[in-house]
């Protein structure tokens, strides 16, 4: 038994975990959702990953739109791979799921979609061993070619787009609030009672948290990255970041002492810019000189958008760079506006 000393500062107390053998069996569960064009190759990626020892893919399976199940139920032909359903369609269901169903007590998470780098697993497993924490993982590299997405990619991979996270933007080995993904030990998921399927959206952080609160240590691993396919329509990218920010205010209502001033300058910002366009536009229909003052604020963040897109136009090119503006404020915008809305009464559970 070894203790996480290191975790102190993230915990009221610290929480012994047994030292993992040198290459222990892994199960990676996967919630699986309307995922025919990819499933195949993200598990024969899982399935490749390298690792030496005992490997399980379980995948849980919701109903879909498509031939996924079909697909998946085809995958099963290699015993390493098992299928159950998930008859909610929700993510934290999938998860709960393929973890019950799942042999082995070191649990990797991935999605339906991502091919899973070679090395993956070996990190996880080492980091797991090396750290004592209960949860290691690393940030998702969001990766485009066409320009719109290329343009959400670069925001998301940037400070100015989602702040400055280490499992979005990069960093150094250490002690994280939340992880991309992840790769658990059981123990500690059972202890915490695993994923809280009150929450459709967030429920990664959400779960990290509670295994910082009950002592256990959550670890960022740069060099444990997982491609990601960013939206690619402006209506796709806007509806993510509105549900993104109704349900990390619902974290905030469920969890106050998670509340910080990176999470409100979002919506502080969208009701900044709103009601400076709108004293903008009062004033000048009635021809008030202090109401038409109300343009600084939106002109002064239209200024902000533009100075980032000229610091990542390097990165981005010239066809997605003249779509970050407004990649950037949708983001921003977006987000800001789910938080002020949070998630409509109908939408949660009881």
């Amino acid at each position: 038994m070894r203790a996480t000393s290191w975790c102190l500062g993230y915990a009221r107390r610290v929480i012994d975990l047994p030292t993992l053998p040198a290459q222990p069996p892994v199960s990676i569960v996967v919630p699986v959702k309307n995922e025919a064009p990819y499933l195949a190759d993200a598990v024969a990626a899982m399935l490749g990953c390298g690792y030496a020892g005992e490997l399980e893919v379980v995948l849980a399976v919701a109903p879909s739109d498509d031939a996924t199940e079909e697909i998946a139920r085809g995958l099963e032909q290699d015993e390493r791979v098992r299928v159950v359903s998930n008859p909610s369609g929700k993510t934290p269901d999938a998860l709960n799921r393929a973890i019950a169903a799942a042999r082995f007590d070191v649990l990797v998470r991935m999605d339906g979609h991502a091919l899973m780098p070679e090395g993956y697993v070996d990190s996880a497993v080492r980091h797991l061993r090396e750290s004592g924490a209960a949860n290691v993982g690393g940030r998702m590299v969001p990766t485009a070619s066409e320009p719109f997405a290329k343009a959400v990619a670069v925001a998301m991979s940037s400070a100015w787009g989602l702040g400055g996270a280490g499992h979005r933007q990069g960093g150094v080995a250490g002690p994280a609030d939340s992880v991309y993904l992840g790769a658990f030990r059981r123990e500690a998921l059972e202890d915490v009672g695993g994923y809280d399927s009150h929450y459709v959206r967030a429920q990664d952080w959400e779960l990290n948290f509670r295994l910082r609160e009950a002592g256990y240590g959550v670890w960022f691993v740069p060099e444990m990255q997982v491609p990601y396919s960013p939206r690619n329509t402006w209506r796709s990218l806007a509806r993510q970041f509105w549900l993104t920010g109704q349900w990390r205010r619902e974290v905030v209502s469920r969890h106050p002492e998670t509340k910080s001033l990176r999470y409100l300058a979002a919506p502080i910002a969208t009701v900044a810019v709103v009601l400076g366009a709108l004293c903008g536009v009062l004033g000048m229909l009635f021809d008030t000189p202090w109401l038409i003052a109300g343009w600084v604020i939106p002109l002064a963040y239209l200024a902000g958008i533009l100075l980032a897109t000229v610091s990542l136009a390097s990165r981005a090119g010239a066809a997605a760079s003249i779509r970050l503006p407004l990649v950037l404020a949708t983001m921003h915008l977006g987000w800001g506006a789910g938080f002020l809305r949070q998630v409509p009464s109908s939408q949660l559970d009881a």
